[in-house]
């Protein structure tokens, strides 16, 4: 049985000044509503991402763990079978297993595992794993070097007459390998050697059969056009945020409006439901598996003399979608705020429930916590004039869906049921799941500190990578459904490119729209309208 240590929200410590702004995201008490608890997750990842040495750093107070399954019970997307049992032919040599599963091995016999024979191909659950892990290990290009090796010796493929019987006979494994390879993993190949080693194995066993050509050629234009959309995209979400980051708006005098309002561009809560959906899925599509393990790669520690990654992280798509549930934050809690008529903002804020009940009935639930997260920002949650006005009711149904008690366990109990929808769909709608992805990196963030990646004996703890596989195989499962809903172009610029409020600028909206009601806030009112405004 897999265990898991792990921080809970709550913590104690003298941290150091290195990492205090890190530590203090988790400083957040259990009893704190949804919101405030998934703007303080969302902090946390960004910091997790950028800075996990430091974030490491704190000494966080053991307790509340993620609720995950074990091992044996992984989700196993695409027909992934969890049971990694060997082929009767396999030395087992090097390789351990506990009641049919593979628990640990030492790194060469799992590379070993990992290469096919003429009568042996490795299943594909444990070709996902290992290929999503390794890299803590090994680079994926000294990985296919060795791999292809080990071919190489094994198959006598340097012999001046090849066996063609026996080739035969082991060329299609290699290419399925390679090719299950370039499909889940493609920006490995980003790298030359990865396609120079792909082609160094294919020339020596294609004078066996011509058809081998054929198949690679396929492979690396397949390849080739998944790498060209996927940099499309993310060349799209970098122009987008640079247009972004030049409208963080501190605060403009009331009349006239900053911006249109989303009310004029959009006034159908399930239409902007289905918009906002099409941007969750086209920023996980581009999201690729090994980003959730190089965002914490740490040093190997039987290998001093480097880190894992010499290069540096590569976790850009990761980080947008971070970046982007906290735009979606801010962009609903501007909206609330910039009307200068309490009716106004109270026809807001009902509009955005909601929107955020549609989201709900979808699956698309990082809209849906984001959307919370902004009504509950302290700017909006102080309008308590304009909260007179605006029917609550189903508000509160949603916060109770997001209740982070139980470590969330509202949030997941739906979430299991919009996964056992999807699996039974028979349409794309149905398909349809999103999940509050800070609070997944979150479990993997502690799936990984709670576990060593290597036993004492040196071997690599596959019993936890299994786990890992289990979590990112059942999200690689929901990032590629096809979004069935139309796309309305204007809504979707908007949602990108719409002029925000700062932080601060939410607070003078706010404070301009309902007067402070104590000396704090008279204070801070104060010193806004002389920094932002320049009155005095």
């Amino acid at each position: 049985m897999l265990t898991i240590t792990a921080p809970s929200w709550t913590a104690t410590s003298e941290e150091g000044a290195s990492n205090k702004e890190i530590f203090t995201f988790f400083k957040v008490k259990k009893a704190a509503p949804a919101s405030d608890i998934a703007r303080h997750i969302g902090q946390a990842v960004a910091a997790m991402v950028m800075h996990p040495r430091l974030f490491r750093a704190a000494q966080l107070e053991l307790g509340g763990m993620p609720q995950t399954l074990s091992s044996t019970s992984m989700f196993t997307p695409s027909g992934f079978s969890p049971h990694l049992q060997p082929p009767k032919e396999s030395d087992q040599g090097g390789l351990i297993f506990q009641d049919g599963n593979l628990t640990s091995a030492s790194l060469d016999a799992l590379i070993q595992h990992l290469v096919p024979t003429t009568e042996y191909y490795p299943e594909k659950a444990y070709i996902f794993t290992f290929l999503l892990s390794s890299r803590l290990f090994i680079e994926p290009h000294d990985l296919l070097s060795r791999l292809c090796h080990m071919c190489i010796e094994q198959q006598n493929l340097n012999d001046p007459v090849l066996d063609k019987a026996k080739v035969r006979k082991f060329g299609p494994k290699i290419l399925q390998l390679l090719t299950e390879w370039a499909e889940t993993f493609p920006y490995d190949f980003r790298e030359e050697k990865m396609v120079a080693h792909v082609k160094g194995m294919i020339h020596r066993i294609a004078s066996c059969d011509e058809a081998y050509w054929k198949t690679m050629n396929q492979l690396l234009q397949n390849l080739n056009q998944k790498l060209a959309s996927l940099n499309q995209g993310e060349e799209s979400i970098v122009k987008v945020n640079a247009s972004v980051s030049d409208k963080l708006v501190a605060y403009k005098s009331k009349p006239p409006p900053i911006q249109r309002d989303i009310l004029t561009i959009c006034n159908d809560p399930y239409t902007l439901a289905q918009q906002l959906t099409h941007v969750e899925l086209e920023q996980l599509s581009h999201i690729g598996p090994e980003e959730f393990v190089q965002a914490f790669v740490h040093d190997d520690p039987l290998d001093s003399t480097r880190p894992c990654f010499s290069e540096q992280k590569k976790t850009t798509n990761l980080e947008a979608y971070v970046k982007w549930f906290n735009r979606l934050c801010y962009l609903v809690a501007t909206e609330i705020c910039m009307p200068a008529k309490k009716k106004q903002r109270a026809q807001v804020i009902e509009f955005f429930i909601d929107v955020a009940r549609e989201c709900f009935n979808i699956g698309n639930f990082n809209s849906l916590m984001a959307i919370i997260s902004g009504m509950n920002m302290s700017p909006v949650s102080r309008l308590k004039k304009t909260w007179t006005k605006v029917k609550t009711a189903k508000f509160f149904i949603l916060e109770h869906q997001m209740d982070p008690t139980g470590n969330f366990y509202n949030y997941r109990t739906a979430l299991r049921g919009a996964a056992h929808r999807s699996l039974t769909a028979h349409s794309n709608r149905e398909k349809i799941v999103i999940p509050f992805f800070s609070l997944l990196i979150k479990d993997i963030y502690f799936l990984n500190e709670g576990c060593a990646n290597r036993l004492p004996n040196g071997h690599v703890n596959f019993e936890k990578f299994l786990e890992l596989a289990k979590q990112v195989g059942e999200f690689m499962t929901w990032k590629q459904v096809e979004c069935p809903f139309e796309q309305d172009r204007s809504i979707l610029h908007y949602l990108h490119t719409a002029p925000i409020f700062t932080e601060d600028g939410l607070y003078l909206a706010s404070y301009e729209s309902e007067s402070p009601e104590n000396q704090v806030e008279k204070d801070r009112w104060k010193s806004l309208r002389s920094t932002i405004l320049g009155k005095t």
